[in-house]
């Protein structure tokens, strides 16, 4: 009884002791252990290690208000920060925070190593880029430097870039071609449906005159159903993208959907990317990444040029969608934007400006023009990857877009 008593006495004793430590080690790693981090905490092994990796990209927090590293936004505060300029020692930092950091981290932290500290043409070197983590954000990277890239690199370049695209098509194809398929037969009706290609829910609706209470049944005098969208009759797409520097992870992911569209054989795809110059890349669709290495990120922005380029091309306006991905900061003619909006919109086009094609949420944007875009029933928002299948399906069967809450996360 005595010996009981006592375990529960020092467990009682400890355990507020061992949380207090914990508490300070956190604090003290992201406070950065500057003589003003106030924690009086000292680190070792696997702890100080990490501490290295911290403090060679946000450096040791002196200088900065309220003495947290890292911080987003911190404008001009004095860092001193260890990489220094070559890709040897940047390679070995890229492999010490995938040993302490979870994925996740390790590619915020590349991205703030490039943000921050200037490493964009490190990236040029095969070395560097064997180390990275390779993300959406590492791929929109890589496309900025394309130009610049040497031929040594261009290869392991491109493992990157396909290793990214490949991972997206994993995620995104089976679902977008069970989701498209399924609403391409539904846009094909028929007025004489065999029986399996009934829509009851169609008919009943269509038919709720002819209910006879009596009998609680309703009388169809019409079957509305769907057939099997025919080979002969495709839906044509047409996937407008702006080059902009903004616009790389929304590239990356349109260039990923556009490759899915193209295999699927009642759906014809175009996809045209443009800056200041239209350059149409339907004849690469087979393969994401080189579509992705014809594009150049940066420049200016012309959306009427892209989208009278689109509109001379479309064949059949009733059958078509166009989807216009860019962040609407137009450098062209305003008003004949609109005007060739407004015409598709008047043929029979299925219209839509998507902000963003990425998971980032809502980027900046020109408001006038995406308000302008709405007041003519072509709606504008941000889509994320996931939602893209269901925007695609709704244009297709010619339904409401289903347009996000902005004001969710």
């Amino acid at each position: 009884m005595t010996t009981t008593t006592t375990t529960t006495t020092t467990s009682a004793t400890t355990t507020p002791t061992s949380d207090a430590d914990e508490r300070l080690r956190r604090w003290r790693l992201v406070l950065g252990g500057d003589s003003a981090d106030g924690t009086g905490h000292a680190l070792a092994g696997r702890d100080a290690a990490m501490d290295g990796t911290l403090t060679a990209l946000y450096g040791n927090g002196e200088g900065q208000a309220g003495g947290a590293r890292g911080a987003k936004g911190s404008g001009g505060r004095s860092r001193s920060a260890g990489l220094g300029a070559s890709a040897p020692s940047v390679a070995r930092w890229l492999g010490d925070i995938r040993t302490y950091f979870p994925g996740s981290v390790v590619q915020v932290m590349q991205r703030d190593a490039i943000e921050r500290l200037g490493l964009s043409t490190l990236l040029l070197e095969p070395e560097m880029l064997e180390a990275v983590e390779a993300d959406v954000h590492l791929v929109g990277a890589l496309l900025s430097l394309n130009k610049a890239m040497p031929e040594t690199t261009k290869e392991t370049a491109r493992a990157v870039v396909r290793k990214v695209v490949d991972d997206l098509e994993k995620r995104l194809a089976t679902r977008t071609r069970s989701t498209l398929t399924g609403a391409l037969d539904r846009s094909a009706k028929v007025s004489r449906p065999r029986h399996r290609d009934i829509d009851w829910d169609r008919t009943i609706r269509a038919n709720l005159k002819n209910y006879l209470p009596e009998h609680r049944t309703v009388v169809p005098e019409r079957l509305v159903g769907h057939g099997r969208a025919s080979r002969s009759v495709k839906k044509e797409v047409v996937l407008c993208i702006d080059q902009s520097g903004s616009m790389a992870a929304s590239i990356v992911y349109a260039a990923v959907f556009g490759a899915v569209l193209a295999s699927m054989r009642s759906v014809a795809t175009r996809l045209v990317v443009f800056d200041t110059a239209v350059v149409d890349l339907t004849d690469q669709l087979d393969d994401p990444v080189d579509v992705l290495f014809g594009t150049q990120l940066g420049g200016g922005t012309d959306i009427n040029r892209a989208l009278a380029y689109c509109q001379e091309r479309i064949t059949r306006p009733a059958d078509t969608v166009v989807v216009l991905i860019s962040d609407l900061y137009e450098g062209g003619i305003r008003d004949g934007m609109l005007k060739r909006v407004a015409a598709m919109k008047a043929s029979g086009v299925q219209f839509m400006a998507l902000l963003a094609l990425s998971d980032e949420g809502t980027p900046a944007y020109d408001r006038d023009h995406a308000a302008a875009l709405a007041a003519l029933g072509a709606p504008a928002f941000a889509c994320t990857p996931d939602l893209f299948p269901e925007v695609m399906a709704a244009a297709i069967e010619k339904r409401p877009i289903p347009v996000p809450d902005p004001s969710r996360p």
